[in-house]
């Protein structure tokens, strides 16, 4: 299993959101960047990722699962772009904001630290469990 981040402004597409979707899930689309399109193409069925909400809220919120593998994106007709379609999984018990992940030296190499304009990004197995510690939740 691998890990991966997905961001989203929650005036777009927010966590309750992905939640009202239940176990159909909804396919993370729109994505127009290459390298955030290539992680795409990397995950697998059962890959857990956070949700981040960006803007405001500039925190992760909940934990996500890959329930379908990439395919065409179907908000474009350009054969370039895909998507996966994911589904909620469970909330953080308490969210953690990329404040905290920035204070947290063991994240200083974090995609979200590094690189946080990307929509989709790997986390490493050991920074999924520094922020699952961070926010409380077991998974």
């Amino acid at each position: 299993m691998r890990y991966w981040l997905f961001k989203s402004e929650p005036s777009t597409w927010s966590w309750d959101q992905q939640v009202a979707k239940g176990d159909a899930g909804e396919e993370w689309d729109g994505v127009r960047n290459y390298q955030a399109r290539n992680f795409m193409r990397e995950m697998a069925e059962g890959d857990r990722g956070f949700f981040y909400h960006s803007q405001k809220e500039k925190s992760v919120v909940g934990i996500v699962e890959v329930i379908n593998e990439a395919h065409p994106d179907s908000t474009t007709d350009d054969a370039r772009w895909d998507c996966v379609d994911i589904k909620a999984i469970e909330p953080l018990a308490n969210p953690v904001t990329l404040e905290q992940i920035k204070a947290n030296p063991d994240l200083a190499d974090m995609a979200l630290v590094r690189s946080s304009r990307l929509s989709v990004q790997p986390v490493s197995e050991r920074e999924w469990q520094i922020i699952l510690s961070m926010a409380g939740t077991r998974n």
